[in-house]
Formats: C-alpha cells, sequence, structure tokens
C-alpha cells in the first residue's frame, strides 16, 4: 500500500521534489486516482487501467462507457478522469485558436484523437478556420451508424458562410479502429472540395481518426 512505501517514493512526494516527469504512467494515474480498493493498492488500480486500454493514450481516449466497465472505478474516478481529458482537449483548442492550425499539425492529430477516437458510432467533423488558419469553430456536424453516417456538402457550406472561415479541415473516425482512409471517403472529400471552392473555401485537409492513428489525406497526396 502507499503507506508502506518510502516516503521520498511516493508519487504525491516524488511529484513535488523532482516534477512530474520523474514520475512513471501508473504514479500519475495513482495520484489522479487517489485511492485503491479494499485489497489493491492505488498504484495496482492505475496500472490496471494503464493495462486495460493499453497505456495511457488509451486511458485518455477512453469513452465514459469504457470507464464504467472497470470494476471500482466509481462515479467519482470517472469524473476525475473525465476532467482530466476534457482539461486536454481545451488546452489544444486554445491553442489552435491562438495560432495557425498547421504550426503544429501535431496539435491537430492530439485534438482530434481526444474528440473522437472513442466513439462508438461514426461522427463527421469540421474545424472551420479564420484566413490565418486559426480555429474559428469546431463542430460535430453528422453521426451515423456503427460503419458509416451521411454527410450533406450543403449543410458544410452553410455552415462556412455563417461563420465566414476561410477554411476549413475536415475530420471523421473509424469506429473499428483503422484509420485508412476507403473510397467512399475520397470521393466524399472531393464532393466537399468542390462544393466548398464555390463559396471560395479551402479544404486543407481530411483526417481520418482510429484508435491510436491519425490518417492525413494531405499528407497523403489524396487532396
Amino acid at each position: 500500500m502507499i503507506k508502506d512505501i518510502p516516503p521520498d517514493a511516493r508519487p504525491r512526494e516524488k511529484l513535488l521534489a523532482q516534477g512530474p516527469a520523474a514520475l512513471a504512467d501508473a504514479e500519475l494515474v495513482a495520484l489522479l486516482l487517489r485511492t485503491g480498493l479494499k485489497g489493491v493498492s492505488v498504484l495496482q488500480l492505475a496500472q490496471s487501467l494503464l493495462d486495460e486500454f493499453g497505456g495511457l493514450a488509451g486511458l485518455l481516449h477512453a469513452g465514459p462507457a469504457d470507464l464504467k466497465r472497470i470494476k471500482g472505478l466509481g462515479p467519482a474516478k470517472r469524473a476525475e478522469v473525465a476532467a482530466v481529458v476534457e482539461l486536454a482537449r481545451r488546452s489544444l483548442q486554445q491553442r489552435l485558436v491562438e495560432r495557425p492550425a498547421f504550426d503544429a499539425p501535431g496539435r491537430v492529430r492530439d485534438y482530434l484523437q481526444l474528440h473522437l477516437s472513442s466513439r462508438e458510432h461514426e461522427v463527421f467533423a469540421v474545424l472551420f478556420l479564420d484566413a490565418q488558419h486559426r480555429l474559428l469553430q469546431f463542430d460535430e456536424m453528422f453521426r451515423g451508424t456503427l460503419t458509416q453516417t451521411s454527410v450533406y456538402p450543403r449543410e458544410v457550406v452553410r455552415r462556412a458562410l455563417a461563420l465566414n472561415a476561410a477554411a476549413v479541415i475536415l475530420a471523421h473516425n473509424h469506429p473499428s479502429g483503422v484509420a485508412e482512409p476507403s473510397r467512399a471517403d475520397e470521393f466524399l472529400t472531393q464532393s466537399l472540395k468542390s462544393a466548398l471552392q464555390l463559396v471560395d473555401v479551402r479544404v486543407l485537409d481530411h483526417m481520418v481518426v482510429g484508435r491510436t492513428q491519425v490518417v492525413s489525406f494531405a499528407e497523403r497526396g489524396l487532396l
């Protein structure tokens, strides 16, 4: 148990003395959870969460339904994990608002993964950008079934005009977890690109979000 660990090796004391980078993933999660279960230390519970979700990235992308399945992870602990994920989302969003999206492409990927990777159904979203490619609005515009969703170009065009957007980044998730674009994805991208060109709005990219990977159409030369 935590009380049996030497004081200078306990996660909280270690963080305060050496900084957060000195802690292992399980120690950071243990600080978030604070308490374990009967017969299970908080460090053991933290490690079991990491094992269940395949590491820290998987845990941060887990949805409420995923967390609810974990024995001993009650409403309070689930809320704390959800709060950390939301803080990460808002931090990334603020940076996208303040700086051009492609100053740091990794931020766009991280932002989309935190929003979309854990969804059980397909979601089509759009990042609307200003003339300097800073984020104006992130909209989840269409939701579908487990395997597909219907996207209406006129609605994307209407929203772009309402926001006075100069460019967009398209995004959708694959609930299967595999981020490989389909032929239908390619056809949809070209349809949206043509529709938005009529109102002088550029499509900068279309990103397909899987469980652990985000595939960029622009990087693959598909735009």
